[in-house]
């Protein structure tokens, strides 16, 4: 963000009142500038937009995977070419995800979020019509691109336009998120037969939704700069500085919480892929139907729908969340004991011990808002988190696939998937220490 909308940042949602100015010793008010008020609408549409733009964050993955067979066949992409394609996702929000402080610091952050949300629909829009493997490639990671931004920056209009209601306004998108994630995944397939059967028109049609999530972020940015501006104006006008390093921010690295933080995320990401690529083979190796494999995989999916809403409320209102952490890792280490002692037996049970455990993603979203004071902490914060968090996660499926193979069962997988959980759980206790990045790196507010 810039500096000016930094300055913007700090100071209270929309609605309220600036407190009094003190007066000065001759006994005239202060000079101080006081900040623009938010328009009425902004409220209101910011909900809508964040909203939109969560149900847009995974779509572009898993209307793909629902469709991957007919689209590898249908672009001739050889075996190692649809691997790579696989691993694109976390690959493209841990590099993208980098730039986003520094976009955020040039244009602003809704403005960011805007042009992710317009990259997204672009790239949604044209790689259907690919002819190849490559451009179809490329068209994809623009999508992801654009959904990398909008990863990092949502946060920070949370903690930006919301301080007060961190935990409920992430649970709204996370649930958002949640809900968009298992709609592409369910209804991919029967929309597709529906229009025709072309796996080509089943990917255009998420565009749509797509091209929608733009529109209300053209007003929040308009009224973003407009808000920039009459600050800048406002400053210039009483004498103060421009050049203020009010989005200077901690030092990252420096931050044991922010290392605690990015490693959880991590590996809770790691798990998440690796339900998603293998529960269902999981499952079909033990003896269950394809047909229910797959439910039990939208089962999982829809846990996180409810549990996104109210994870990050109940976080919100406590002071420490390592307690949360821990409950959630210990869902995931009872669901991976069940699937080795009984994975078809149990199958439901399973499926939804996963999906609860699989709402570490909420969790660690809403620590990311609660671990740093500042607007400009929160920025950096998410992207390190994230970008670091998304690195980590890249080899885990690939590392379970081969494993899989080379063992010709799920013992070792299953110890291994259990296994990163002891870490994750212990990550998550530290993450959820009350305290924040500026104060370990002796930053002040």
């Amino acid at each position: 963000m810039s500096d000016d909308e930094t300055k913007i940042l700090d100071r209270p949602a929309a609605g309220r009142k600036p407190a009094p100015q003190a007066t000065g010793g001759t006994g005239a008010a202060a000079a101080a500038p006081t900040a623009p008020a938010q328009p009425a609408w902004l409220g209101p549409v910011l909900i809508v937009g964040i909203v939109l733009a969560a149900l847009n964050l995974r779509p572009a993955i898993t209307s793909l995977g629902a469709l991957f067979e007919e689209t590898r066949t249908g672009l001739g992409m050889s075996g190692t070419v649809a691997g790579l394609i696989t691993s694109v996702p976390a690959l493209c929000f841990a590099v993208f995800g980098v730039t986003a402080p520094r976009l955020s610091r040039r244009f602003g952050p809704a403005a960011v979020i805007c042009a992710g949300m317009a990259a997204v629909a672009a790239g949604l829009l044209i790689r259907p019509f690919a002819d190849g493997a490559a451009a179809f490639l490329a068209a994809s990671s623009l999508s992801l691109a654009g959904i990398a931004l909008t990863n990092v920056l949502l946060p920070v209009i949370v903690k930006r336009y919301f301080p007060d209601r961190v935990g409920t306004m992430t649970g709204l998108y996370s649930m958002a998120l949640a809900a968009g994630t298992s709609l592409a995944a369910a209804a991919t397939v029967p929309l597709t037969g529906a229009l025709g059967g072309s796996w080509r028109t089943g990917l255009l049609m998420w565009a749509l939704l797509a091209l929608v999530a733009v529109l209300p972020w053209l007003p929040i940015a308009r009224a973003s700069r407009r808000a920039a501006r009459a600050e800048r104006a406002a400053a210039a006008g009483s004498g103060e500085g421009g050049g203020a390093r009010a989005d200077a921010g901690p030092r990252i690295v420096r931050s044991r919480t922010a290392w605690a933080l990015a490693c959880y995320f991590g590996l809770q990401a790691t798990g998440a892929y690796i339900t998603m690529g293998w529960l269902p083979q999981i499952f079909r190796d033990a003896g269950v139907s394809a047909s229910t494999a797959g439910v039990l995989l939208a089962v999982t999916m829809v846990m996180g729908v409810p549990l996104a809403f109210v994870i990050p409320g109940l976080a919100g209102r406590m002071k420490n969340q390592g307690l949360m952490a821990a409950v959630l890792g210990v869902f995931g280490l009872t669901g991976y004991l069940g699937l080795y002692l009984a994975p078809a037996a149990g199958a439901w049970v399973w499926a939804l011990l996963l999906g609860v455990s699989n709402c570490a993603f909420p969790l660690v979203i809403t620590l990311i808002g609660l671990r740093a004071k500042s607007p400009a902490g929160v920025v950096r914060l998410s992207a390190f988190a994230q970008s670091t968090g998304y690195l980590i996660s890249i080899p885990g499926p690939l590392v379970i696939g081969t494993l899989y193979q080379h063992s010709g069962g799920w013992d070792l997988p299953l110890a291994l998937m259990a296994g990163l959980l002891v870490p994750q759980i212990a990550l998550g206790i530290l993450a959820g220490r009350d305290r924040t990045i500026e104060d370990e790196c002796g930053m002040r507010d």
